[in-house]
């Protein structure tokens, strides 16, 4: 029995499935004694009563919780009264108030505790409850974790007997085991619920942080989940013998919720950025106010005109056609403004024409300044008023640390509204995730979430960044992400720069992407062909977006397909 005990402690010690443990506990005791029946408790959360988890009984042929799937119907015995005292009435909630074993030979005669209810379970089922043993679960902490009761021990002949005394301590002492195992694996399980609300809550946070990317980092996870699973369960070509265990799924999972966490160091203004002149707010109004100056000068050189003499319908026509000049420019400028549409050569050069008319500021610059400002400032200090400046200008205070906030260098960007330094600033956030997962000390089990997490901006071509790997560099896994990311990026429905895409716009630029070795093709065709595409739109997407879709035009050419070839 000794021998036993020592190998039912280690295969204790290394059950990692929390109902499999509990009923390997229960059904071990159960064999010992030869007992008909048994249920295994444990404390509750608010730790105000013993929840059902495993329930068996030979007879009856009662087999509940556990791996079972049935729920026990049950409420948890309450450990403690209305008034607050304890509950010394049931068995099992005194053995919990005691820490100590209870061994009752008979219950209909037992008079300390109420088996009132196990009397009526007796009428009901024709059953007859005899002999109880309850045995607190006791941890390393000396706390009573939860409770073992087996009922009705049986001869070798099947006579219900009582539970012999002596062989009492092989089952506390089999509790003992159980009670640190089952210790163990709920510290691990809480660790895990701690760990999953931290990545949770950096995602929220990341999502939160912009109006604009909101439920990003919580939707990239969703698609990354439905096209791993649907890799898992094709046996073509390079996903012939790819698969997932219960630790990789969730090493997948945690780099898919922490793909973008580099993003906490991306400045707002920079993830916000919906117009060319947006910082922490649309500059636009400041050039609107200089354009105002502009048409009210235009109207008192033409009063003053008059006043001189001049022929007054002449100087209406004056104004009037300044009036409509400054009106088309700051049109041009303000739509420039928006970034929706590409920039030529042509139009830059326009912009500088119309930035080089100056207006007067009769005010000082260098007052009501926050101190990071006054110091630029210094370094360069501004004429005084009256100065002439230009209608849009590149200064030196549009120089802040790394940034160009000059007017005309960004309202000159050719396409989008990012400058190039504000867009390495975005790329910037994969060498930061990468950065910060590399830092954490991941288990060997999870040792490839920082390559899965800081892959999905890597092209098959080696053209991506941040490390330019090209497809053979990088795992299914990490590919499946890159996917999972664009797809989400192109329907979302809450960027600044473009309205949500329709679900065959979506997919027509991936299939242009595909061709041009961006995204896997493999993983893109099996994309398409087991409808993760659709199964993520029923779910996220709007309706207005899902409009009528047939993969075959999208689908990537065969000569693309390294899937197909290993099949041939």
């Amino acid at each position: 029995m000794i021998h036993r005990l020592v190998e039912l402690g280690i295969a204790l010690s290394s059950e990692r499935n929390h109902d499999r443990l509990m009923e390997m506990i229960l059904l071990e005791a159960k064999t010992i004694y030869n007992a008909d029946g048994g249920t295994l408790y444990l404390v509750t959360d608010d730790e105000t009563g013993l929840s059902f988890q495993i329930m068996r009984n030979d007879t009856l042929n009662i087999a509940m919780g556990g791996t079972t799937g049935k729920k026990i119907p049950f409420p948890p015995v309450p450990l403690y009264r209305d008034d607050q005292s304890k509950n010394m009435n049931n068995v099992a909630s005194a053995v919990y108030h005691q820490a100590m074993a209870s061994n009752i030979p008979d219950a209909y005669e037992a008079e300390e505790f109420d088996f009132s209810g196990t009397k009526k379970f007796d009428e009901t089922t024709g059953y007859r409850s005899k002999s109880f043993l309850t045995v607190p679960m006791i941890n390393t902490e000396r706390e009573v974790i939860g409770v073992l009761q087996l009922i009705n021990a049986r001869s070798l002949r099947g006579d219900t007997i009582a539970f012999d005394a002596s062989m009492q301590p092989m089952i506390e002492a089999l509790t003992s085991q159980a009670a640190v195992a089952l210790e163990n694996q709920l510290l691990i399980q809480q660790q895990r619920m701690l760990w999953n609300s931290l990545i949770e809550m950096i995602a929220a946070s990341i999502d939160d942080k912009s109006p604009y990317t909101g439920g990003h980092c919580q939707r990239v996870p969703e698609i990354t989940k439905l096209l791993a699973k649907a890799a898992c369960e094709n046996e073509e070509g390079i996903f012939a013998g790819f698969d997932l265990n219960e630790d990789q799924w969730y090493e997948l999972h945690v780099a898919a919720w922490l793909h973008d966490c580099g993003k906490v160091t991306t400045p707002e203004y920079v993830v916000d950025k919906a117009s060319k002149l947006e910082t922490i707010y649309n500059r636009i109004h400041e050039i609107r106010t200089r354009f105002e100056v502009l048409r009210r000068d235009a109207e008192i050189a033409c009063l003053k005109r008059k006043l001189a003499g001049e022929d007054p319908d002449t100087c209406d026509r004056d104004f009037e056609f300044e009036c409509a000049r400054l009106n088309e420019e700051y049109a041009f400028v303000a739509t420039a403004n928006v970034g929706g549409e590409f920039m030529d050569d042509e139009d830059i050069e326009r912009l500088h024409q119309i930035g080089a008319q100056t207006w007067i500021r009769h005010f000082h610059k260098d007052l009501g300044l926050s101190p990071p400002e006054a110091m630029r400032v210094e370094k360069e200090p501004p004429p005084p008023p009256p100065a002439v400046e230009p209608l849009l200008g590149d200064l030196p205070e549009h120089k802040v640390g790394n940034y160009n906030t000059g007017e005309l260098y960004n309202l000159s960007i050719r396409r989008g509204t990012l400058t190039a330094e504000e867009r390495e600033k975005i790329n910037d956030h994969i060498v930061v995730t990468i950065k910060m997962l590399e830092q954490l000390p991941f288990p060997k089990k999870m040792k490839r979430v920082p390559e899965y997490a800081g892959g999905h901006h890597e092209k098959m071509d080696g053209t991506g960044y941040p490390r330019g790997l090209k497809k053979s560099d990088m795992s299914i896994p990490a590919r499946i992400m890159a996917i999972a990311d664009i797809f989400e990026a192109l329907t979302a429905a809450d960027r600044p720069y473009k309205k949500a895409k329709t679900i065959s716009e979506s997919l027509k630029i991936m299939k242009f992407m595909c061709q041009d070795q961006h995204i896997d093709p493999d993983l893109f065709d099996l994309f398409l062909r087991t409808g993760v595409w659709k199964q993520y739109a029923e779910e996220f997407l709007d309706p207005s977006q899902i409009d009528p879709v047939n993969i075959e035009d999208y689908l990537p050419a065969e000569s693309l397909l390294t899937a197909r070839k290993a099949a041939e």
